[in-house]
This record gives C-alpha cells, sequence and structure tokens, in this order.
C-alpha cells in the first residue's frame, strides 16, 4: 500500500481593509455584518483582530453574481 501525500496551499487570511478594498465595501459596513452576525465568515485572533479567508471570501462573491443578458452588438439591430 503507498502512502499518498498531499500538498496543500496554505490559506491566505487578509484584513478587513484589504477585504473592503476587494469588495467596495465600506470599513464600518464590514463591521456592521459582523456585529448584526451576518455577511462574510471571519476568524477573530485575540479580542480584536479580525481577519477573513481569502478564497473563502471570493468563492462567497463568484456564487453571488446576478446573470444578465449582455447588450447587442453596438450597431446591431
Amino acid at each position: 500500500m503507498q502512502n499518498v501525500i498531499q500538498e496543500t496551499k496554505p490559506k491566505k487570511y487578509i484584513t478587513e481593509k484589504a477585504l473592503s478594498e476587494i469588495t467596495g465595501r465600506a470599513l464600518q459596513t464590514l463591521r456592521n455584518d459582523r456585529f448584526l452576525g451576518r455577511g462574510f465568515p471571519y476568524i477573530r485572533i485575540g479580542s480584536k483582530s479580525i481577519r477573513y479567508d481569502y478564497d473563502e471570501a471570493i468563492s462567497i462573491m463568484e456564487r453571488s453574481k446576478v446573470a444578465t443578458t449582455p447588450f447587442p452588438a453596438e450597431g446591431a439591430r
């Protein structure tokens, strides 16, 4: 029987400021969402340090996409 070793890439955790820049949501909105128990899942380190899982945040945003119909090409009528 052969042992299989899987290499896993380490998770990338980002600050609330970085998440704010990526998502375009205001810092205060992220803070309000945490207080109300909604929004992006987060990790609290100690009493004040907050981190978000980058890959999970991107995944949530991708799942939240709304499908739309593209505009017709210019000049096509």
